[in-house]
């Protein structure tokens, strides 16, 4: 098979970084100037990315941090693409790597869940006892999940902690496991259940990533796609059966493809067929159809008369449902 000429590189590390909007600031200029684009966050605490480059930018990447002692260990997860998943370059400072919007944050070297490999998850999940909780948002989850896996109904991922305690009877007297997309959320994740008093709390060493690349488990008990933060927007984890359990947005029928609602007020991402996109004009209610704004009315240069159209056509089929 011939190999692809480009890469997509997740990582992270949690490490005291001194003057980060120093770091930041040099960081981006050196990605610059390989030629990387993509998406890192910088903090006191951290660092954590996603970055596309050919094979060779990657490597040097790669080799120009590990050379760093703060990051002489850190697991770059890679994936082979054939072409950029990213438009352009930020290094951007934060406060926190990832926010819980905690009184006290979590320092994942003092406190965090057991970890478990691949193979170990993939067994406990099957355990009785055991409840499977997703750490991300609500629309990660939906285009994909392990198997039986909860939902928390959170749009981010500081509401994750008020759901926790809300839903508390759930929880008790279980063997908790969590994941994430790579990984740096559990870390926090895990520790603020255990510092909450849940005694036995595992997560998924590597996330859904190296789940799926592992070569033993192969990604089964796994459903759908995994989300991705970057133009590809999911990628395939389950090597042995695919199961979609994505749904689209207008008619429920399997899918797996998201969009991003064409009014930009709005934004919302939504799971969507190729056929219902342009029916719908990209826009997820009437209201976002009809704004003076809407990108597919202009991406598709729609005159006035097409855009009443199909406006006419949906409101006579919704009509004809109710």
């Amino acid at each position: 098979m011939e190999n692809k000429q480009y890469r997509v590189l997740l990582y992270y590390q949690y490490v005291k970084i001194e003057n980060p909007e120093e770091f930041t600031a040099e960081h981006l200029a050196f990605c610059k100037e390989l030629g990387l684009l993509g998406r890192i966050l910088v903090a006191d605490e951290g660092i954590n990315g996603t970055v596309s480059g050919t094979v060779e930018q990657t490597e040097q990447y790669m080799k120009k941090m590990h050379a760093d002692p703060r990051f002489a260990d850190m697991v770059f997860k890679i994936d082979e693409e054939d072409e950029h998943a990213f438009q352009k370059m930020h290094v951007r400072y934060r406060p926190e790597l990832v926010n819980l919007q905690l009184n006290e944050d979590i320092n994942p070297h003092e406190l965090t869940g057991k970890y478990l490999e691949p193979k170990e998850f993939y067994e406990q999940m099957q355990d009785d006892n055991t409840l499977v909780i997703d750490a991300r948002n609500d629309y990660e989850y939906d285009v994909g999940h392990f198997r039986g896996a909860i939902r928390p109904d959170i749009r981010t991922f500081r509401e994750l902690p008020d759901w926790i305690k809300e839903n508390k009877e759930m929880l008790d007297g279980k063997k908790i496991l969590t994941y994430c997309t790579g990984g740096i959320r559990c870390e926090k994740f895990s520790g603020w259940l255990v510092r909450e008093g849940f005694e036995d709390v595992s997560q998924l060493h590597g996330g859904i990533v190296t789940y799926g690349k592992d070569p033993e488990v192969q990604g089964q008990l796994w459903d759908g796609q995994c989300y991705v933060f970057d133009k590809r927007l999911t990628v395939p984890v389950n090597r042995v059966e695919h199961v979609i359990v994505g749904k689209d947005y207008f008619s429920g029928e399997p899918c797996e493809r998201y969009v991003n609602c064409a009014n930009p007020e709005c934004n919302k991402q939504i799971i969507c067929s190729e056929e219902n996109e342009h029916k719908y004009m990209r826009g997820c209610t009437h209201e976002c159809r009809v704004t003076p704004r809407n990108l597919y009315v202009k991406e598709y240069d729609l005159s006035e008369e097409e855009i009443q159209e199909r406006l006419a056509v949906i409101e006579r089929e919704e009509a004809a449902t109710k």
